[in-house]
């Protein structure tokens, strides 16, 4: 009982601490002391408190607002979003900052963090590549007017993932049909994705399923069409082993080939 009455004055007082502390920092970020707000949104901000040093700093843009403290104010405001997580307000942070202060000397961090915000917000392949096209746009602007930056090297490997992410999604659209069974439509889903991107990633793939796809439409087909639509996969055979003559699928496709002039 007596060591309960010791704790329970010393549990007020942090309570009452915690308290001070708080309205403290409340009453900071309701005022108007440029100065305080400056000082301890720096503070909250080194010792990681990025969220509450976000709402200081943003705060305090607006009293700086014009001032030679501006374009650091409203960085620092960018950047607490950013290491906080808020990707969605830090990009728009980034954005702004960048329209109002293009020279600055935080211009090009500013720059590529807002590129890296909206490289974080792209989905997997199945979803939705509107922001994946939103954000390869955003790289390739960055490239282009800082060069050689120190951060090209991952910008590089950004555009390399986000491409191959959409090289996928196409070839995976494609190959639904063919999962489907609708061969017909399987081959001109897939000779459209190499028609629209020559280079995907997953050409051999692609050519290897058109070829497939062309022979089991011709095979499914009735008799009086097999002869002309055979001529369709051998020309697909031959396109593919021609630019794939190592391929793992290359066995497969050639007992086809020989069955198919066996008939012929």
């Amino acid at each position: 009982m007596k060591k309960t009455r010791k704790i329970l004055p010393l549990l007020l007082l942090a309570a009452l601490s915690l308290g001070s502390c708080k309205s403290q920092y409340e009453a900071l970020l309701q005022g108007n002391d440029a100065e305080a707000k400056y000082k301890a949104a720096f503070e909250l901000f080194n010792r990681e408190k990025y969220q509450k040093a976000s709402a200081l700093f943003e705060s305090l843009s607006v009293l700086t607002a014009g001032t030679e403290r501006d374009d650091t104010v409203q960085y620092y405001w960018a950047l607490s979003n950013y290491r906080y997580k808020d990707y969605p307000t830090a990009e728009t942070n980034f954005k702004n900052y960048l329209e109002h202060f293009p020279r600055s000397g935080f211009a090009e961090s500013a720059a590529f963090l807002r590129v890296d915000c909206l490289y974080k917000a792209t989905l997997r392949y199945e979803l939705d590549q509107t922001p994946t096209y939103v954000a390869i746009a955003a790289i390739n602007e960055y490239k282009m007017t800082y060069g050689d930056a120190v951060h090209s090297a991952v910008c590089d490997r950004m555009l390399e993932e986000l491409g191959e992410r959409l090289d996928r999604k196409a070839y995976e659209n494609a190959r639904l049909y063919y999962k489907m069974e609708d061969y017909k439509a399987a081959r001109v889903a897939l000779k459209n994705v190499l028609k629209d991107d020559s280079e995907n990633r997953y050409r051999e793939e692609i050519l290897y399923l058109a070829a497939m796809a062309s022979y089991k439409y011709a095979e499914l087909s009735v008799p009086a069409k097999q002869r002309e639509r055979f001529l369709v996969f051998e020309d697909d055979y031959l396109n593919f082993v021609g630019e794939y003559p190592e391929s793992a699928h290359r066995k497969e496709l050639e007992g086809l080939y020989k069955k198919v002039k066996g008939k012929n």
